[in-house]
């Protein structure tokens, strides 16, 4: 072959770990070296390209090819056709797949119109090589920020760039950190709620394993920005490979002096620790997560106070999610105006998704915010697998459930807003009409009744009947009063609820019978009264009797 250098990146996650990635990287080394190729073919570990569906993946570069679904036997195949033959092997050969270009190259699929920026790294580097991140323009943003600017302009240009949170709110980072910044306290803290429980929600794990680096960079701005000197990751206990990467770039990042004493030459100390949660779905919630965090119960604290002003230990606290921090050191390179440029004007940027259900590529995109549902099936999804589009669920088993009267609705804070939704943490479900609702409802209502902590009578008590109700509507034998009851006790525990654990069944409830109504009238038996209830203790002792 006329190229000296051909390089074999395999996707390791925790996915494709399961299936053998792992294996297989140490097949290509060994049959590579048995054939003389070392000095020619480099097998390098990278993150995730993006499919969650096709197995072990290998990308070969320069040619742009991506071959999936490997196992043992196919990796002699593979060596002796492609890199001694130079033939395409196309039994296993991905197509319409390839692995994530530079960011610069705008006419790449994978790119659509703006390119990637959280994950712009992802499938391209190796994550483990503190060296790769930095020759791909890492740290440069943390530099800029600690030789040429102060913590005003930092907040100043976050504020610029219009980034909202990504974790499911939606709330402006800059106004956050503006928030926490002015509050006086011998110490302050920073905060990466990498918990990620929402089902369907995988993101966060995949940016972690494929660019930890980049969540540290963006650690280590916020706390220059607040006036923090230290840093937790507050992770799944679950999420091994995730800890195991953060931990050595953590590491790394200290040996190469991007953590610890006096950054770039500047008095500024920043130090970061991991603390890993139990799995518990609430201390997704901020507070919840700092009551881990401090040994406690994940319990829901009463706000205000916010964490901004007494948080972790007592002290102002900020806290943001992966993606979310992810996005700040490329901000930081190219400018707040660059970012705001991208996306639309209400929710500047990219965002990050995890595409799962009926659709022919399920797995990681980024995409320019503001494309639409129809899009994201039909362009980054490769289109419904089988059947048509029923219904899509919008942001984790807490989000709105969407009919195809949505499918043209673009996928932003503020549009989404306009018609009574909202975007939530990132996980798009997409079912056809095999999928029942009221089975779907059900298992929804099943969730949040089993990760309820308890705590507030209206999600103690709420949950369980909202759990009831929706498994008669799956029987088939509801009350005829029963679709209305579980509207009352979802837009109840909307407005009583102590945190947004109680309160997130009001969104599939009621957007399920804003677009399927029907389809929840068919579980109702017409005939059925609900019994009347005693009034009183004699009443309640005759009926026990």
């Amino acid at each position: 072959m006329s190229r000296t250098r051909i390089f074999v990146l395999i996707a390791i996650d925790a996915n494709t770990v399961i299936a053998g990635a792992r294996e297989i990287k140490n097949c290509f080394s060994a049959e590579i070296g048995r054939l003389g190729l070392s000095d020619e073919v480099q097998v390098i570990e990278t993150g995730s390209f993006g499919p969650a569906d096709a197995g072990v993946l290998a990308a070969v570069q320069p040619d742009g090819l991506v071959y999936g679904n490997l196992t043992m036997d196919d990796v002699p195949r593979i060596v002796a056709e492609h890199f001694v033959k130079g033939r395409v092997y196309q039994r296993r050969l991905l197509e319409g797949e390839v692995p994530p270009p530079a960011p610069d190259d705008a006419d790449a699929r994978h790119t659509q119109r703006h390119g990637r920026i959280v994950l712009e790294n992802c499938g391209r580097i190796d994550p483990e090589r503190i060296e790769e991140y930095i020759a791909n323009d890492g740290y440069l943003g943390l530099g800029r920020v600690l030789t040429e600017m102060t913590p005003t302009q930092v907040i100043d240009e976050i504020k610029t760039s219009g980034l909202r949170g990504r974790g499911g709110a939606g709330f402006p980072t800059g106004l956050k950190w503006a928030f926490c910044a002015p509050v006086k306290a011998r110490e302050k803290y920073v905060i990466c709620n990498a918990d990620e429980g929402e089902p369907g929600t995988f993101k966060d794990r995949l940016i972690m394993e494929g660019d930890p680096h980049k969540v540290l960079e963006g650690m280590a701005i916020c706390g220059y920005a607040i006036g923090a000197a230290r840093g937790y990751i507050y992770i799944r206990g679950e999420y091994r490979l995730s800890i195991d990467r953060m931990q050595r770039a953590i590491e790394q990042a200290r040996k190469f002096g991007m953590l610890g004493r006096k950054l770039f030459g500047s008095d500024f100390n920043f130090n970061v620790e991991i603390r890993k949660g139990a799995g518990a779905y609430v201390c997704g919630e901020e507070t919840a997560l700092i009551e881990s965090m401090e040994g406690k119960r994940g319990l829901p604290r009463l706000k205000p106070p916010f964490p901004a002003q007494v948080g972790f230990r007592g002290r102002p606290t900020n806290v943001n999610n992966v993606e979310t921090l992810a996005n700040v050191p490329v901000i930081m390179r190219r400018g707040g105006e660059w970012f705001r440029g991208l996306g639309t004007p209400g929710t500047p940027g990219t965002k990050v998704y995890t595409i799962l259900g009926h659709i022919r590529r399920p797995g990681l995109i980024e995409v320019p915010t503001g494309v639409t549902l129809r899009e994201i099936i039909n362009e980054y999804g490769g289109g419904m697998q089988a059947g048509s589009f029923h219904m899509a669920q919008l942001g984790g088993t807490a989000g709105d459930i969407l009919g195809a009267e949505m499918l043209d609705v673009p996928l932003d804070y503020d549009a989404l807003q306009k018609v009574g939704h909202v975007l939530g943490s990132g996980a798009i479900l997409i079912m056809n009409e095999t999928v029942n609702l009221r089975d779907f409802l059900h298992v929804c209502l099943r969730f949040f009744y089993h990760e309820s902590c308890g705590r507030c009578n209206p999600c103690r008590n709420g949950m369980r009947v909202l759990r009831d109700i929706t498994g008669r509507l799956k029987d088939g034998c509801a009350y005829r009063d029963d679709p209305l009851l579980m509207q009352e006790v979802a837009l109840m525990l909307k407005s009583s609820a102590f945190c947004p654990l109680g309160q997130s069944p009001a969104a599939p409830i009621m957007s399920a019978w804003r677009y399927f109504r029907d389809e929840i009238m068919l579980g109702v038996d017409a005939q059925a009264v609900r019994p009347r209830q005693p009034r009183n203790r004699r009443e309640t002792l005759q009926a026990a009797v």
